[in-house]
């Protein structure tokens, strides 16, 4: 199964960062690209920055989605899906993103 954007999976980040669940934020790869998705980490450990989107998602703990914690990861560490983000919420998320990285 294929992730596609805007799904929300729980993702093994390793040993240190913990299986925990994320956000799809990159389109889908095609047969001769690099087998990555771009991911944003969902925390409980709020700061209140300015990066952080609070979203309701069905299934999820209350916290937010960090842009900070923007990454690649390979498909292989993508254990299941668990929701999907509304289209206004996932706007929300890549104003943040844009915000991090500079990008107007």
């Amino acid at each position: 199964m294929t992730a596609q954007r805007g799904e929300v999976w729980l993702v093994d980040l390793g040993l240190a960062a913990k299986v925990r669940p994320a956000l799809i934020a990159s389109i889908s790869y095609l047969d001769h690209e690099r087998a990555l998705y771009a991911i944003v980490p969902h925390t409980t450990a709020l700061r209140n920055t300015r990066f952080e989107v609070s979203v309701e998602v069905p299934g999820l703990q209350t916290g937010a989605f960090d842009a900070q914690g923007l990454r690649p990861v390979p498909p292989v560490v993508l254990l299941r899906r668990i929701s999907q983000l509304k289209p206004t919420q996932m706007a929300a998320v890549e104003t943040a993103m844009r915000a991090w990285l500079g990008l107007r």
